[in-house]
């Protein structure tokens, strides 16, 4: 499982180069949509290839709400976010989703408990992000807000999945939520955004990396680990995609490193230690529940 979190973090965090020069060549919303109904065609032919049913009508609801918080409004909320706050503030504010996530699964979900070990290593690995992200403190309170509220839509679409959708086979979630989410970035895109596509060699594997590689493969990947890890463990991990962005867009767009950065990518991995390992506090609540079960 490890090896997979890793993995998944390299492609996420790699793929921050991706959609900064996809944005050079499409709308930012477009390219999402691009992104994500390739994603959702290449799943839709491995359901079919594999045999995968449909979803159960009364799954089709949380599918339904998944897709749309999880695909649709995150990325939309991005995208607008960005044109009035700082890219490293709105990717702080976005991969502050491992708290709400611990938050809401400590609440709803059992044997989750958010002890203050796992807080103190969610929280600096958060405060790692701030150092290493550059950022710029300033813009539209909305706009931050807004990029808030990314965080927290997906921090609920991975609460659903945790509480409803866990039964269901990890390719058929997948597939289906984002099928539904790319439809919803598509209509948003031709119904509001401005500005042209320059399609070339280059645009298509922008398009051919984050719809096959970041969307398909990391999102099964994602939710195959969701479904079998502690939502505070799974999610926390997540802190160093940006963190492999920022060293990603040094070795391919030729972005500075600085002395910041380098602390706060030690701080992010610290915390994701704190959070993964088990301590006094952990080892002292299983002896309660012990002595409480005698």
């Amino acid at each position: 499982m490890n090896v997979a979190m890793a993995m998944l973090c390299l492609i996420w965090g790699f793929n921050f180069v991706i959609m900064k020069l996809g944005n050079g060549a499409f709308p930012p919303v477009q390219f999402a949509a691009f992104r994500f109904l390739l994603g959702a065609i290449i799943l839709l032919a491995v359901c079919f290839l594999k045999r995968i049913p449909l979803p159960k009508k009364s799954d089709i609801k949380w599918y339904v709400l998944c897709g749309v918080l999880q695909t649709t409004y995150f990325n939309i909320a991005i995208q607008i976010s960005l044109n009035y706050v700082s890219a490293g503030l709105t990717s702080v504010l976005t991969y502050s989703m491992p708290l709400f996530l611990s938050i809401m699964a400590h609440r709803w979900i059992p044997g989750e408990t958010l002890t203050r070990r796992k807080t103190f290593g969610i929280v600096l690995g958060i405060v790692g992000l701030f150092l290493a992200m550059n950022i710029q403190l300033g813009g539209a309170f909305w706009a931050v807000l807004l990029a808030l509220s990314s965080a927290i839509s997906w921090a609920v679409a991975n609460l659903l999945f945790k509480l409803k959708l866990k039964h269901c086979d990890t390719i058929q979630f997948t597939t289906w939520q984002m099928v539904i989410g790319a439809v919803g970035l598509l209509v948003y895109s031709l119904s509001f955004e401005n500005g042209e596509s320059h399609w070339g060699i280059m645009p298509i594997v922008y398009i051919l990396f984050s719809g096959v590689i970041a969307s398909a493969l990391a999102f099964v990947m994602w939710n195959h680990i969701l479904s079998r890890t502690e939502a505070s463990k799974a999610s926390v991990s997540l802190l160093l995609v940006p963190i492999v962005g920022v060293i990603s867009g040094i070795i391919f767009l030729d972005e500075n490193l600085k002395i910041a950065t380098l602390a706060g990518i030690s701080l992010v991995l610290v915390g994701i230690w704190i959070v993964n390992s088990k301590g006094k506090e952990i080892r002292k609540g299983e002896s309660n529940v012990v002595d409480r079960a005698r």
